[in-house]
Parts: structure tokens; C-alpha cells; sequence
């Protein structure tokens, strides 16, 4: 669990430089760069979710 929240976070960091490089040096290429780290985030966290749910379903049965 702390791993995963750790990879979450490191992206989410990754992703703020990335958007902050691109109103710095105003190139778009950052920009895009933040947008595809965001998704594969969003990918991530919702990934992990899945995977507690499944763990909690699973004790269910």
C-alpha cells in the first residue's frame, strides 16, 4: 500500500514540474507531457482501487 501511494504521488509531482516547465519555457511539449503523466495516474490510482475492492469481495465470499 505504501508503495502504491508512493508511485501515485511521485507521478502527480512528475506531472506538477512538467506543467510548471511548460509555462516556464512556454513549449507545448511539457504540456503534453503532463496530460499523458495525469492519465497514466488516473490509470494507476484507479488500478489500486480495483484491487482493494476485488481484496474485499474476495474476504466476502
Amino acid at each position: 500500500m505504501l508503495i502504491a501511494r508512493l508511485v501515485v504521488g511521485l507521478l502527480l509531482f512528475s506531472a506538477v514540474v512538467c506543467f510548471a516547465l511548460a509555462i516556464a519555457t512556454g513549449q507545448p511539449r511539457w504540456r503534453r507531457l503532463g496530460l499523458v503523466i495525469i492519465k497514466w495516474t488516473l490509470i494507476a490510482g484507479l488500478a489500486f482501487f480495483g484491487v482493494l475492492i476485488l481484496e474485499r469481495l474476495a474476504l466476502m465470499l
